[in-house]
């Protein structure tokens, strides 16, 4: 169920932010914009924060109806719900500040279907790793840590998934229904340091590309 709301949350991070810059660009918008007593770093800040405010408000209202209406049902709150709730908006963070900084080179469809990509990517390899964590393959397990650097979207939500969990599924080990490991709080400190750096890079690209 609330997996569902977390694939909301990655598909709508690309939506409303694949053509933010981008698709400006394109339509000559842009050239009004920067016209204004506006410097480029204001508009691609802007432009991240209130995507941003509105990406992270979505995606605790979906789940956390979720959970209440479960709640109100089954009298049943999954454990740790605030915690994961809150990694769900870590994981739409990331592909939002990713599909901005593609936004700052890249065409909107290009620019949607590379952040996609890589989204997918990170789901691939997220089960590679679980799969390796339960045959204790250290390679897999490498491969599938190696990724989440690159794109750690699918490690927020890993890790929130088995938070959420009731503990009796940990016991269960690697199952369809349940997380074997969860990545590390040091995944999650360097998570909010990617959605951090991430925009400072789009802002970079974004100054430097000739209008």
């Amino acid at each position: 169920m609330l997996y569902a709301a977390n694939f909301l949350g990655v598909i709508l991070a690309v939506v409303i932010s694949a053509d933010t810059i981008s698709g400006d660009i394109e339509t000559g918008a842009i050239y009004t914009i920067l016209t204004k007593p506006l410097r480029r770093w204001e508009v691609v800040l802007g432009k991240w924060l209130g995507l941003a405010i509105l990406l992270g408000l979505i995606v605790i209202a979906v789940a956390g109806g979720m959970i209440l209406v479960s709640w109100l049902i089954s009298g049943y709150a999954p454990p740790n719900f605030g915690r994961g709730v809150g990694l769900m908006v870590l994981s739409a963070l990331v592909l939002l500040s990713v599909s901005i900084l593609g936004g700052t080179r890249l065409t909107t469809l290009v620019n949607g279907v590379f952040v996609l990509m890589l989204y997918g990517l990170a789901f691939i390899a997220s089960w590679i790793e679980q799969i390796g964590s339960c045959m204790q393959s250290e390679a897999a397990v490498d491969v599938g840590i190696l990724i989440s650097f690159l794109m750690p979207s699918e490690a927020m939500w890993t890790r929130a998934s088995y938070l959420m969990q009731p503990a009796f599924l940990r016991e269960l080990g690697f199952s369809p229904f349940a997380i074997a490991t969860a990545p590390s709080v040091a995944m999650v400190i360097y998570s909010l340091v990617y959605v951090a750096a991430i925009p400072l890079a789009a802002i970079y690209l974004f100054k430097s590309r000739d209008m």
